[in-house]
Protein backbone atom coordinates (compact mmCIF):
# COMPACT_ATOMS: atom_id res chain seq x y z
CA UNK A 1 0.00 0.00 0.00
CA UNK A 2 0.99 3.65 -0.33
CA UNK A 3 1.66 5.83 2.68
CA UNK A 4 3.04 9.31 3.31
CA UNK A 5 6.11 9.03 5.52
CA UNK A 6 7.93 11.74 7.43
CA UNK A 7 11.63 10.82 7.65
CA UNK A 8 13.03 14.24 8.53
CA UNK A 9 11.67 17.58 9.66
CA UNK A 10 11.28 20.44 7.21
CA UNK A 11 8.99 22.01 4.64
CA UNK A 12 6.15 20.32 2.74
CA UNK A 13 8.57 18.59 0.37
CA UNK A 14 9.91 16.31 3.13
CA UNK A 15 6.71 14.23 2.91
CA UNK A 16 7.65 11.08 0.99
CA UNK A 17 5.33 8.67 -0.81
CA UNK A 18 6.45 5.16 0.16
CA UNK A 19 5.26 1.60 -0.45
CA UNK A 20 4.82 -0.67 2.57
CA UNK A 21 2.95 -3.86 3.44
CA UNK A 22 -0.77 -3.60 4.11
CA UNK A 23 -1.31 -3.88 7.89
CA UNK A 24 -2.83 -7.05 9.31
CA UNK A 25 -5.65 -6.57 11.84
CA UNK A 26 -4.79 -8.09 15.19
CA UNK A 27 -7.19 -9.46 17.80
CA UNK A 28 -9.99 -6.96 18.39
CA UNK A 29 -9.03 -4.81 15.39
CA UNK A 30 -10.50 -3.97 11.99
CA UNK A 31 -8.71 -3.16 8.74
CA UNK A 32 -10.12 -0.09 7.00
CA UNK A 33 -9.66 0.87 3.37
CA UNK A 34 -9.23 4.63 3.66
CA UNK A 35 -11.53 6.85 1.60
CA UNK A 36 -10.60 10.17 3.25
CA UNK A 37 -7.88 11.26 5.67
CA UNK A 38 -7.84 14.60 7.43
CA UNK A 39 -5.05 17.18 7.30
CA UNK A 40 -4.68 19.26 10.47
CA UNK A 41 -2.64 22.36 11.23
CA UNK A 42 -0.90 20.65 14.14
CA UNK A 43 0.38 18.04 11.67
CA UNK A 44 1.90 20.87 9.64
CA UNK A 45 3.61 22.02 12.83
CA UNK A 46 4.80 18.46 13.55
CA UNK A 47 6.29 18.20 10.07
CA UNK A 48 8.43 21.24 10.75
CA UNK A 49 9.22 20.25 14.37
CA UNK A 50 7.27 23.30 15.53
CA UNK A 51 4.71 21.46 17.64
CA UNK A 52 4.65 21.25 21.44
CA UNK A 53 5.72 17.59 21.22
CA UNK A 54 8.49 16.35 18.89
CA UNK A 55 7.37 13.08 17.27
CA UNK A 56 9.70 10.14 16.79
CA UNK A 57 10.74 9.58 13.18
CA UNK A 58 10.10 7.94 10.81
CA UNK A 59 6.33 8.21 11.09
CA UNK A 60 3.19 8.15 8.97
CA UNK A 61 1.22 11.33 9.67
CA UNK A 62 -2.57 11.40 9.94
CA UNK A 63 -4.67 11.06 13.08
CA UNK A 64 -8.12 10.61 11.52
CA UNK A 65 -9.52 8.66 8.61
CA UNK A 66 -12.80 7.30 7.26
CA UNK A 67 -13.42 4.33 5.03
CA UNK A 68 -14.84 0.83 4.71
CA UNK A 69 -14.01 -2.18 6.89
CA UNK A 70 -12.33 -4.78 4.67
CA UNK A 71 -11.11 -7.32 7.22
CA UNK A 72 -11.08 -8.00 10.94
CA UNK A 73 -9.05 -9.85 13.52
CA UNK A 74 -10.09 -12.47 16.07
CA UNK A 75 -12.83 -11.45 18.47
CA UNK A 76 -14.47 -8.88 16.18
CA UNK A 77 -18.14 -9.00 15.20
CA UNK A 78 -18.29 -10.10 11.56
CA UNK A 79 -21.18 -7.69 10.96
CA UNK A 80 -18.64 -4.85 10.83
CA UNK A 81 -17.34 -6.18 7.50
CA UNK A 82 -18.26 -3.76 4.73
CA UNK A 83 -19.46 -1.00 7.08
CA UNK A 84 -18.63 2.67 6.47
CA UNK A 85 -16.81 3.86 9.59
CA UNK A 86 -14.76 6.64 11.13
CA UNK A 87 -11.34 5.77 12.53
CA UNK A 88 -10.36 8.30 15.24
CA UNK A 89 -6.73 7.20 15.35
CA UNK A 90 -5.81 10.06 17.71
CA UNK A 91 -7.72 8.27 20.48
CA UNK A 92 -6.06 4.89 19.90
CA UNK A 93 -2.85 3.29 21.07
CA UNK A 94 -1.32 4.07 17.65
CA UNK A 95 -2.42 7.68 17.13
CA UNK A 96 -0.94 8.18 13.63
CA UNK A 97 -1.00 6.46 10.26
CA UNK A 98 -3.99 8.02 8.49
CA UNK A 99 -2.09 9.25 5.40
CA UNK A 100 -2.23 5.79 3.84
CA UNK A 101 -4.37 3.44 1.76
CA UNK A 102 -5.20 1.29 4.81
CA UNK A 103 -5.30 1.68 8.59
CA UNK A 104 -6.10 -0.64 11.48
CA UNK A 105 -7.87 0.39 14.67
CA UNK A 106 -9.52 -1.23 17.66
CA UNK A 107 -13.01 -2.24 16.57
CA UNK A 108 -14.53 -0.56 19.64
CA UNK A 109 -13.27 2.81 18.33
CA UNK A 110 -14.62 2.42 14.78
CA UNK A 111 -17.78 4.55 14.68
CA UNK A 112 -20.37 3.75 11.96
CA UNK A 113 -21.33 6.56 9.61
CA UNK A 114 -24.92 7.49 8.68
CA UNK A 115 -25.70 6.72 5.05
CA UNK A 116 -26.34 10.40 4.35
CA UNK A 117 -22.90 11.50 5.60
CA UNK A 118 -19.96 11.55 3.19
CA UNK A 119 -16.52 10.25 4.09
CA UNK A 120 -15.08 13.77 3.73
CA UNK A 121 -17.66 15.37 6.02
CA UNK A 122 -17.26 12.67 8.63
CA UNK A 123 -13.50 13.24 8.58
CA UNK A 124 -14.06 16.94 9.30
CA UNK A 125 -16.15 16.05 12.33
CA UNK A 126 -13.44 14.13 14.15
CA UNK A 127 -10.54 16.26 15.44
CA UNK A 128 -12.10 19.56 14.41
CA UNK A 129 -15.71 18.69 15.16
CA UNK A 130 -14.86 17.19 18.53
CA UNK A 131 -12.75 20.24 19.38
CA UNK A 132 -15.65 22.60 18.64
CA UNK A 133 -18.12 20.33 20.43
CA UNK A 134 -16.09 20.07 23.64
CA UNK A 135 -14.93 23.70 23.67
CA UNK A 136 -18.58 24.62 24.07
CA UNK A 137 -19.15 21.93 26.69
CA UNK A 138 -16.25 23.23 28.73
CA UNK A 139 -17.20 26.89 28.39
CA UNK A 140 -20.92 27.10 27.47
CA UNK A 141 -21.89 30.19 25.45
CA UNK A 142 -25.59 30.33 26.33
CA UNK A 143 -26.71 33.95 26.73
CA UNK A 144 -23.19 35.29 26.11
CA UNK A 145 -21.41 37.24 23.40
CA UNK A 146 -18.45 35.45 21.88
CA UNK A 147 -15.57 35.78 19.44
CA UNK A 148 -14.17 32.88 17.41
CA UNK A 149 -10.68 33.15 15.94
CA UNK A 150 -10.01 31.55 12.52
CA UNK A 151 -13.77 31.21 12.15
CA UNK A 152 -13.60 30.08 8.51
CA UNK A 153 -11.42 27.10 9.39
CA UNK A 154 -12.46 23.59 10.24
CA UNK A 155 -12.90 24.17 13.98
CA UNK A 156 -14.15 27.74 13.72
CA UNK A 157 -16.81 27.10 11.08
CA UNK A 158 -18.32 24.35 13.25
CA UNK A 159 -17.88 26.31 16.47
CA UNK A 160 -19.95 29.27 15.29
CA UNK A 161 -22.81 26.99 14.21
CA UNK A 162 -22.85 24.88 17.36
CA UNK A 163 -22.64 28.01 19.53
CA UNK A 164 -25.67 29.50 17.80
CA UNK A 165 -27.58 26.26 18.42
CA UNK A 166 -26.62 26.43 22.08
CA UNK A 167 -27.96 29.93 22.63
CA UNK A 168 -25.04 32.33 22.28
CA UNK A 169 -26.42 35.88 22.26
CA UNK A 170 -23.91 37.35 19.78
CA UNK A 171 -21.43 35.39 17.64
CA UNK A 172 -18.55 37.32 16.09
CA UNK A 173 -16.17 35.73 13.62
CA UNK A 174 -12.54 36.70 13.03
CA UNK A 175 -10.98 35.66 9.72
CA UNK A 176 -8.18 36.81 7.45
CA UNK A 177 -9.71 37.62 4.05
CA UNK A 178 -12.89 38.93 2.45
CA UNK A 179 -13.80 35.48 1.14
CA UNK A 180 -13.41 33.93 4.57
CA UNK A 181 -15.47 36.70 6.16
CA UNK A 182 -18.24 36.05 3.62
CA UNK A 183 -18.14 32.35 4.48
CA UNK A 184 -18.63 33.03 8.18
CA UNK A 185 -21.53 35.38 7.47
CA UNK A 186 -23.17 32.63 5.42
CA UNK A 187 -22.96 30.42 8.53
CA UNK A 188 -25.06 32.88 10.52
CA UNK A 189 -22.62 34.93 12.58
CA UNK A 190 -23.75 38.37 13.73
CA UNK A 191 -20.58 40.17 12.67
CA UNK A 192 -17.27 39.34 11.01
CA UNK A 193 -13.95 41.17 11.38
CA UNK A 194 -10.72 40.90 9.42
CA UNK A 195 -7.94 40.12 11.87
CA UNK A 196 -5.29 41.22 9.35
CA UNK A 197 -6.40 44.81 10.07
CA UNK A 198 -4.71 46.42 13.10
CA UNK A 199 -7.95 47.85 14.52
CA UNK A 200 -9.88 44.56 14.51
CA UNK A 201 -10.25 44.35 18.34
CA UNK A 202 -11.90 47.78 18.31
CA UNK A 203 -14.33 46.56 15.66
CA UNK A 204 -15.22 43.59 17.86
CA UNK A 205 -15.90 45.87 20.80
CA UNK A 206 -18.03 48.14 18.64
CA UNK A 207 -20.11 45.17 17.52
CA UNK A 208 -21.10 44.45 21.12
CA UNK A 209 -21.53 48.02 22.33
CA UNK A 210 -18.01 48.92 23.40
CA UNK A 211 -17.13 46.69 26.37
CA UNK A 212 -15.97 43.61 24.49
CA UNK A 213 -17.17 40.01 24.27
CA UNK A 214 -17.87 37.67 27.17
CA UNK A 215 -15.87 34.75 25.72
CA UNK A 216 -13.01 34.44 23.25
CA UNK A 217 -12.44 30.97 21.79
CA UNK A 218 -8.81 31.11 20.61
CA UNK A 219 -7.56 28.22 18.48
CA UNK A 220 -4.79 30.25 16.80
CA UNK A 221 -2.49 31.44 19.57
CA UNK A 222 0.56 33.66 19.23
CA UNK A 223 -0.09 37.31 18.39
CA UNK A 224 -3.81 36.54 17.97
CA UNK A 225 -4.10 35.78 21.69
CA UNK A 226 -2.58 39.08 22.75
CA UNK A 227 -4.74 41.07 20.34
CA UNK A 228 -7.88 39.18 21.37
CA UNK A 229 -7.43 40.34 24.97
CA UNK A 230 -8.22 43.84 23.71
CA UNK A 231 -11.60 42.52 22.54
CA UNK A 232 -12.43 40.74 25.82
CA UNK A 233 -14.80 42.40 28.26
CA UNK A 234 -13.98 42.90 31.95
CA UNK A 235 -14.84 39.67 33.71
CA UNK A 236 -14.65 37.80 30.38
CA UNK A 237 -13.15 34.39 29.66
CA UNK A 238 -10.34 33.56 27.26
CA UNK A 239 -10.57 29.90 26.23
CA UNK A 240 -7.17 28.87 24.86
CA UNK A 241 -6.95 25.85 22.56
CA UNK A 242 -3.72 26.43 20.62
CA UNK A 243 -1.24 24.04 22.22
CA UNK A 244 2.34 25.12 21.64
CA UNK A 245 1.51 28.57 20.23
CA UNK A 246 1.38 30.62 23.42
CA UNK A 247 0.98 34.36 23.14
CA UNK A 248 0.62 35.57 26.72
CA UNK A 249 3.39 36.91 28.92
CA UNK A 250 3.42 37.94 32.58
CA UNK A 251 2.22 41.45 31.73
CA UNK A 252 -0.79 40.06 29.87
CA UNK A 253 -1.70 37.80 32.79
CA UNK A 254 -1.35 40.69 35.24
CA UNK A 255 -3.64 42.82 33.06
CA UNK A 256 -6.20 40.00 32.96
CA UNK A 257 -6.19 39.76 36.74
CA UNK A 258 -6.78 43.50 36.97
CA UNK A 259 -9.80 43.17 34.71
CA UNK A 260 -11.17 40.11 36.54
CA UNK A 261 -10.73 38.04 33.39
CA UNK A 262 -10.16 34.30 33.41
CA UNK A 263 -8.00 32.00 31.30
CA UNK A 264 -9.33 28.52 30.56
CA UNK A 265 -7.02 25.97 28.99
CA UNK A 266 -8.37 23.37 26.59
CA UNK A 267 -6.88 20.01 25.60
CA UNK A 268 -9.14 17.60 23.75
CA UNK A 269 -7.69 14.16 24.39
CA UNK A 270 -8.04 14.10 28.21
CA UNK A 271 -11.78 14.70 27.77
CA UNK A 272 -12.30 11.68 25.50
CA UNK A 273 -12.97 8.44 27.30
CA UNK A 274 -14.04 5.74 24.79
CA UNK A 275 -17.71 6.21 25.72
CA UNK A 276 -17.54 10.01 25.48
CA UNK A 277 -15.67 9.81 22.16
CA UNK A 278 -18.23 7.50 20.62
CA UNK A 279 -21.27 9.40 21.93
CA UNK A 280 -19.85 12.76 20.82
CA UNK A 281 -19.07 11.53 17.31
CA UNK A 282 -22.46 9.89 16.95
CA UNK A 283 -24.16 13.16 17.90
CA UNK A 284 -22.03 15.20 15.50
CA UNK A 285 -22.58 12.71 12.67
CA UNK A 286 -26.34 12.83 13.16
CA UNK A 287 -26.40 16.64 13.25
CA UNK A 288 -24.48 16.82 9.99
CA UNK A 289 -26.42 14.01 8.30
CA UNK A 290 -29.66 15.80 9.18
CA UNK A 291 -28.46 19.13 7.81
CA UNK A 292 -28.51 20.82 11.24
CA UNK A 293 -24.78 21.53 11.02
CA UNK A 294 -23.07 22.31 7.72
CA UNK A 295 -19.55 21.02 7.22
CA UNK A 296 -17.55 23.62 5.33
CA UNK A 297 -16.04 21.99 2.27
CA UNK A 298 -12.30 22.40 2.03
CA UNK A 299 -9.77 21.31 -0.58
CA UNK A 300 -9.35 17.67 -1.63
CA UNK A 301 -5.96 16.31 -2.66
CA UNK A 302 -4.88 12.88 -3.91
CA UNK A 303 -2.81 11.04 -1.31
CA UNK A 304 0.39 11.47 -3.28
CA UNK A 305 -0.11 15.26 -3.20
CA UNK A 306 0.06 15.49 0.59
CA UNK A 307 2.88 18.02 0.25
CA UNK A 308 0.57 20.39 -1.62
CA UNK A 309 -2.13 19.93 1.03
CA UNK A 310 0.38 20.84 3.75
CA UNK A 311 1.55 23.86 1.79
CA UNK A 312 -2.03 25.14 1.51
CA UNK A 313 -2.65 24.77 5.24
CA UNK A 314 0.78 26.12 6.22
CA UNK A 315 0.20 29.29 4.19
CA UNK A 316 -3.25 29.74 5.76
CA UNK A 317 -4.99 29.68 2.38
CA UNK A 318 -7.40 26.92 3.34
CA UNK A 319 -11.02 27.11 4.46
CA UNK A 320 -12.94 24.28 6.01
CA UNK A 321 -11.47 20.80 6.15
CA UNK A 322 -8.58 19.76 3.92
CA UNK A 323 -8.63 16.04 3.13
CA UNK A 324 -6.50 13.49 1.31
CA UNK A 325 -8.29 11.06 -0.99
CA UNK A 326 -6.23 7.86 -1.43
Amino acid sequence: MRAIQLNRFGGPDVLDVVEMPKPEPQAGEVLIRVHAAGVNFFEVLMRGDRYAVTPQLPMILGVEATGIVEAFGPGVDAQLLGQRVAAPLFASGRPYGGYADYVTIDASLAVPLPDALSFEDATALMVQGLTAFHLLRQSPPIGKSMLVSAAAGGVGSLLVQLARRQGASIVIAAAGSAAKLDLTLSLGVDAAVDYSQPDWPERVRAAVGGEGVDIVYDTVGGAMTTAALNALAPGGELVFAALGRYGLDAANVEAMIGRNQSLTGFALLPLLSPDVLRASLEELFQLAAGGEVVVTKGSRFPLDQASEAHRLVDERRSTGKVVLIP
